[in-house]
């Protein structure tokens, strides 16, 4: 019996209806881009002091009725507190004047009673200034992004199995209706607590939306067209997203209108669901051959070619064998069933873990850098852009185990240098985080094609999974890690770069699978530690399944 490439290979590799899938399948993920790091402009605290309610005060007095502190050296306006209202009214009415006849550090502060006052010199609105998220309520804003990231790490970590229940084109689509729906409905939220529930749902379609567009790609798409969907294609859509998203913060400077703005992306794709057929792979092992050739002959139609006759022979006997043999390999418990595997997938998940904090930690810290928030944002966005070529050409030409050594130590480097630059440099700062980006935007795709290198094809699904579990994990406690700059301004760039080297050294126990065969079983991947394997030869990386590697 033929395999499927075999058996579609009559429609070609770039014809029209391969055309259609590629681009309308890149553009259903641009909303994600947009999405995801939205965070950045709505969550962001502006500068902020206790109001001053109209009352009976000197201007001499109204402009020291906030106390000055130090933050960081510099000298700033007390976010959360101001001296007592009536002491500096009773001392305004007998004249006096604030810091010649008053010493003012004797005089008693208190809260902010009255609410705040927000600059609007960057935005007009954000929901901390909104719901007041801010002083007793400021740890409402990391945890705002946590509730996001929560939302894509149960969407995760579901997304596979109804995908595989229900198939791959009604999950794709269920999923950019929930993320449009519930990015549109936060625009009404009474309060920060709706919002939060509304936020983590579009989180739930968020990263299921990437992933059900990813393999509805892989599986539709052939050879070497599959290949740059799967390693440019979703990647340079996804930062497509990232890039539009500060141009779209810049013109809607309120939390409402951005919302709106980035909402309305994702209603463009739901009528794709005429155009994008259900993965054909996926209905045959279902047993519906007969929808999967449908599927086939329209494609065929389109390409303007003339299919056989007879596309698929014997394919449902064949699918529910297939079905039935890979259930028994599908339990996370293998992942640790022996001691070569445990030591993997434990230095696997350090690996993943430690490049989800560094990607998500320096994508989210944009905002806070020195230079403008929204050029800072396009600049994290447009570092992606060479990182994902760069990172393209490292899996051609080089060995992985020495590519993510080096890259990790790159982005260590980089990190540890940022708090050594005077303050006078702002710039240089900017530079080194940005390299950083670059390193663990590199890293992040490369560990995909290392992982799956790894593991036999009997926990080659599980084994990512579960180390994308690890690395989302990474990702929902990244907000509370840029936090502790409250504590000592560097302390973040630290605990990243260290938890780099601590990736690197790792890395070094790891086996090198560049130019090697897949491993088919859990013996092979014993082997790979202590045996050279023969290098590829043309007829093994014309294998569809390696080819999907590289």
């Amino acid at each position: 019996m033929k395999n499927f490439d075999d058996s579609t290979a009559f429609l070609g590799l770039w014809g029209r209806f391969q055309q259609i899938i590629f681009f309308l399948l890149c553009g259903s993920i641009i909303p994600n881009g947009l999405t995801v790091f939205s965070v950045v402009f709505l969550a962001d605290a502006p500068s902020h002091h206790c109001l001053i309610p109209e009352v009976n005060l000197t201007q001499d007095w109204r402009n020291a009725t906030i106390p000055i502190q130090m933050v960081n050296g510099k000298q700033e306006l007390s976010r959360c507190s101001r001296y007592r209202l009536d002491v500096v009214r009773n001392l305004s009415a007998q004249g006096l004047i604030p810091g010649i006849d008053v010493n003012l550090t004797g005089l008693e502060q208190e809260g902010c009673m009255d609410g705040w006052s927000y600059s609007k010199d960057i935005y007009e609105s954000t929901i901390v200034s909104e719901f007041d998220l801010v002083c007793s309520e400021q740890w409402k804003q990391p945890f705002t992004t946590t509730v996001l990231f929560l939302g894509i790490l149960l969407g995760s970590s579901i997304s596979g199995q109804l995908s595989d229940r229900f198939g791959r084109k009604p999950l794709l689509f269920a999923t950019i209706a929930v993320q449009t729906i519930f990015s549109f409905a936060q625009i009404f939220s009474p309060s920060w607590t709706v919002f939060a529930v509304f936020l983590f749902i579009t989180g739930l379609g968020q990263f299921s939306n990437f992933v059900s567009a990813f393999v509805l790609g892989v599986e539709i798409l052939p050879g070497n067209v599959r290949v740059m969907f799967s390693s440019m294609g979703v990647c340079l859509s996804f930062a497509f997203g990232y890039m539009v998203l500060p141009l779209f913060a810049y013109f809607l400077r309120d939390w409402k209108s951005l919302l709106l703005g980035i909402s309305l992306p994702g209603l463009v794709f739901l009528p794709c669901w005429w155009l994008i057929p259900e993965s054909p792979r996926w209905l045959i092992s279902q047993g519906r051959v007969e929808e999967a050739e449908a599927v086939i002959r329209k494609a065929a139609k389109i390409n303007k070619i003339e299919a056989p006759q007879v596309i698929f022979e014997d394919y449902s006997a064949h699918a529910k064998e297939t079905k039935t043999r890979s259930k028994k390999h599908n339990s996370v418990l293998q992942l640790l069933s022996t001691r070569n595997v445990r030591k993997t997938t434990a230095i696997l998940c350090l690996l993943w873990f430690s490049h989800s904090v560094g990607y998500f930690a320096l994508s989210l810290n944009t905002s806070q850098l020195y230079a403008d928030p929204y050029l800072s944002c396009f600049i994290s966005a447009v570092v992606e852009i060479p990182a994902y070529i760069f990172i393209w050409l490292i899996l051609l030409y080089f060995p992985r185990r020495l590519s993510v050594i080096s890259i990790f130590l790159l982005g260590a480097m980089s990190l540890y240098f940022i708090p050594l630059v005077p303050q006078s440099l702002s710039y240089l700062s900017v530079a080194l985080e940005m390299l950083g980006k670059f390193a663990v935007t590199s890293c992040s795709a490369l560990m995909y094609t290392y992982t799956a290198e790894l593991y036999p094809t009997v926990l080659r699904n599980t084994a990512t999974g579960a180390c994308s579990t690890v690395s989302r994990v990474g990702s929902c406690i990244t907000p509370f890690l840029l936090e502790l700059k409250f504590y000592f301004k560097h302390l973040p760039y630290i605990i990243m770069g260290t938890l780099a080297v601590a990736s690197a050294f790792a890395a070094f126990f790891l086996p090198e699978t560049f130019r090697r065969p897949l491993p088919q079983t859990i013996q092979q991947m014993h082997k790979a530690e202590s045996m050279t394997c023969p290098i590829i030869t043309q007829k093994e990386h014309s294998n569809p399944e390696i080819e999907s590697r590289l």
